[in-house]
């Protein structure tokens, strides 16, 4: 269960986007990556390379319609300036390469506080912006995740998403 304030997870998610990818990056005591439409295979020596379909539309959640980059990325959906929403443990937060425009489909769940991750921060570079946060007992479950046996990040059991759905 998240609470969501994306307007373009709102829509990967809701067109199946999301659906049959597998978590490629897991760092304990950091996070886990997801997003990656390379990781349905979840070998794939592409996985965290890839973003969601290049100049497609959809709808902010401030009711503005937004067009993909040629690379997928999307504007940083940092939100009104005074909401200063940290990268604590739960929370959603876009992944991207550090440059403005270039979040699309990835993203990581914090495991533990990365506070020099916020994007009001200004200790490193990184400006990633928080977007939802995982409610209620799933905690229980990212925090599982973030324990498993990793070979270069990448689970060796791969962890695959059925499906993910904003009502």
């Amino acid at each position: 269960m998240f609470s969501i304030f994306s307007g373009n997870f709102i829509d990967l998610a809701n067109s199946g986007f999301y659906d049959g990818i597998h978590f490629h990056r897991v760092i304990p005591q950091f996070m886990c990556q997801f997003g990656c439409p390379y990781a349905k295979d979840p070998n794939s020596r592409k996985s965290g390379t890839g973003g969601p379909n290049p100049n497609t539309r959809f709808l902010g959640c401030d009711g503005k319609q937004y067009t993909r980059t040629q690379d997928g990325g999307i504007p940083d959906e940092v939100g009104q300036p005074h909401q200063r929403i940290s990268n604590e443990p739960g929370t959603l937060s876009m992944a991207n390469t550090g440059q403005p425009q270039s979040g699309g489909s990835q993203f990581f769940i914090n495991v533990a506080h990365n506070s020099f991750l916020d994007w009001f921060d200004r200790s490193s570079p990184s400006a990633h912006p928080v977007f939802g946060r995982v409610a209620g007992n799933d905690l229980v479950l990212l925090k599982k995740i973030s324990e498993v046996r990793t070979r270069d990040d990448n689970p060796v059991q791969p962890i695959k998403m059925i499906s993910i759905r904003v009502q």
